[in-house]
């Protein structure tokens, strides 16, 4: 790893206060493009728009080529800030196609919370988990840290997964009196909202095994279902961005697309032109 490169590893870590995982993805990325620079002998500070289009081409997954780019362009607008380096290659992400996120509808997720038994510590708390999810957006990696004295009220403290930053999110009484029945029925102490058997904080493997066995998907489809459920109540944009977390909107603006979809679907079914002529 060049000095450049580590200075940037640094800069991530401290300054931007980026998880582990983020940081070593930025780096991989960065490392790749430089490796492929020993092609054409070319350092990293001097790499030219077309080298950088050259090495896009590269990866075949238009995603995965976005993701890379702009570890690049983060990488150099670093060395911009903090040596001064005006140059740097540009290159435009690639277009995607506008697919919407899998979601749960709110009958589909209370249907299949009765498949749970909560005669048992265990089934309590998966339910309680899953309602949580569900009623609070929370990322997987944000769930598994959160402590009991992160609650207050009907607030929840969420540090953010990717960096230091905190957020607060309001969370449904019904949830909230979901979660209290099982810390109160919990036998083992400690300060973690959800644990395991052991007592020990929950993992993200097991908060995706219990999901796919009651859902069959993922942790992150509840976060999905919980911002598609305000924006179809109604929610502003805005104010659904910071319940997410999202440090761009346009991050959070896919959900119109559902919501237009919803809108659509509706006047299919109860306009009576549809249905006349259907």
């Amino acid at each position: 790893m060049t000095d450049i490169i580590v200075a940037f590893k640094e800069h991530l870590t401290i300054i931007k206060s980026l998880s582990t995982h983020t940081v070593d993805a930025y780096i991989r990325d960065v490392e790749d493009f430089e490796i492929f620079l020993l092609l054409t002998k070319t350092k990293l500070l001097n790499s030219t728009s077309e080298e950088l289009i050259d090495y896009l081409k590269t990866i075949k997954n238009p995603r995965t080529q976005n993701r890379h780019l702009s570890s690049i362009n983060s990488f150099y607008n670093f060395c911009n800030q903090s040596f001064d380096i005006a140059d740097k290659p540009k290159a435009s992400f690639a277009k995607l196609p506008k697919t919407l996120p899998k979601y749960l509808s709110n009958e589909q997720i209370i249907n299949n919370l009765q498949l749970i038994d909560t005669t048992k510590e265990l089934g309590l708390r998966d339910y309680a988990m899953v309602l949580f999810l569900y009623a609070t957006g929370v990322r997987v990696s944000e769930l598994i840290q959160i402590k009991k004295n992160d609650i207050e009220d009907t607030l929840i403290k969420v540090l953010y997964a990717k960096g230091s930053k905190q957020r607060v999110v309001p969370i449904a009484q019904t949830a909230l009196d979901a979660l209290y029945k099982y810390l109160n029925t919990r036998k083992t102490k400690s300060n973690y909202l959800f644990i395991n058997y052991k007592g020990e904080p929950i993992s993200r493997i097991s908060v995706y095994k219990i999901t796919k066995k009651y859902f069959n998907v993922s942790p992150h489809v509840f976060r999905h279902s919980y911002a598609t459920s305000l924006i179809l109540g109604g929610a502003d944009l805005m104010v659904v961005s910071e319940l997410l977390g999202h440090t761009n909107i346009e991050t959070t603006q896919i959900y119109t697309h559902i919501q237009q979809q919803h809108l659509n679907e509706t006047i299919k079914q109860y306009h009576p032109l549809n249905r006349r002529y259907s």
